[in-house]
């Protein structure tokens, strides 16, 4: 790959690339502390906490989703804020609303969990449309509506979702418009044997919390340190350096053959939109970073291609009861390319 950067551009970005790994290298370090394995699962949290882009986490119950989001939260002096999902959920619960001041009987906005930096939204297949619809505008605009003013979210905002699959009752299937909105939907794999004996081993020393009278049994949240390993201007410079990681010519043309592929392939009813390919080329460029690169390979599409672009790929009904998948679709699609 023929990269046309000066040698002065080349030594900066070096240094930026170095200090960026050991930033890093920190929030790894903090989550392994509490999260056994799941390397993958935290770079992809990486990659959206960099390039802002939202996530979606799918895996069934079990599988340290909310745990893994959390200590995330605490590892960056960023604020953070949790909301549980449930179909009763209104989109004020999240948003916020009008509150009439009976002291001066004037209305005051009170502004909901949505104003913060990360927010985690557990089990967003919960929710009813009308607030799936509300948190829409959030996700894309960066701002939020209440009553007739308008307000601008903080930077950075982002939200990373939570969702189980395997259970349907009192869930509503996300729409395509807010699926499309997610740049990467990663989906939880049971951990190995040698991984979940650590878990166990880990969770049998947790110990006891004894409280007045009493005393509860301790979980892995309760042992989350609340000093933050790096700082809001450290993320700022890893963002700015992903903006500086080079992308080919080619690495360009290989996006959008690949996507435009999904749109005339005979078994999709629908491709993937430009976003995946948009989406594609900001996670390669902070895959490359978090590997110590300041340039894209192709490794790094083939690595995030699943995650960016199956959930934006729609068999046909002929397809489905044939048996095919999305999965093995993109397979062909990425071996014929390849």
């Amino acid at each position: 790959m023929n990269n046309p950067l000066s040698t002065s551009t080349e030594k900066q970005l070096s240094r930026q690339t170095e200090e960026v790994v050991e930033f890093i290298r920190r929030i790894r370090a903090r989550v392994a502390t509490v999260v056994v394995g799941q390397d993958i699962v935290v770079e992809r949290l990486l990659i959206a906490l960099f390039t802002g882009g939202h996530l979606l986490l799918q895996g069934v119950p079990g599988l340290a989703k909310t745990l893994l989001v959390s200590v995330l939260g605490k590892s960056i002096d960023l604020d953070f804020a949790r909301v549980q999902f449930t179909i009763d959920l209104l989109p004020s619960d999240i948003l916020g609303s009008e509150i009439l001041d009976q002291k001066t009987n004037d209305f005051r906005v009170h502004k909901g969990p949505v104003f913060t930096n990360l927010l985690l939204a557990d089990e967003i297949n919960r929710a009813a449309p009308k607030v799936q619809g509300a948190l829409l505008e959030a996700m894309q605009e960066r701002k939020v509506t209440i009553g007739n003013e308008t307000f601008r979210l903080p930077v950075p905002f982002l939200v990373i979702a939570t969702q189980n699959p395997v259970e349907q009752a009192g869930t509503f299937e996300l729409p395509e418009a807010q699926l499309d909105r997610f740049m990467l939907l990663h989906r939880l794999t049971y951990p190995d044997a040698i991984e979940e004996r650590e878990i166990l081993r880990r969770n049998a020393g947790l110990g006891l919390d004894v409280q007045d009278k009493g005393a509860v049994v301790k979980t892995e949240f309760d042992v989350l340190d609340k000093e933050p390993v790096g700082s809001a201007a450290e993320l700022v410079t890893a963002m700015k350096a992903i903006n500086q990681v080079y992308v080919s010519d080619v690495f360009f043309d290989h996006v959008v053959e690949i996507v435009g592929r999904t749109r005339n392939h005979p078994l999709l009813e629908l491709g993937c939109s430009p976003r995946a390919g948009i989406s594609l080329i900001k996670a390669s460029r902070a895959r490359a970073l978090i590997h110590g690169r300041n340039h894209v390979i192709p490794d790094d599409l083939y690595a995030l291609a699943e995650d960016v672009m199956l959930h934006r790929m729609r068999l046909t009904y002929e397809a489905l009861a044939d048996g095919h998948t999305s999965t093995g679709i993109l397979k062909t699609v990425l071996d014929e390319f390849g």
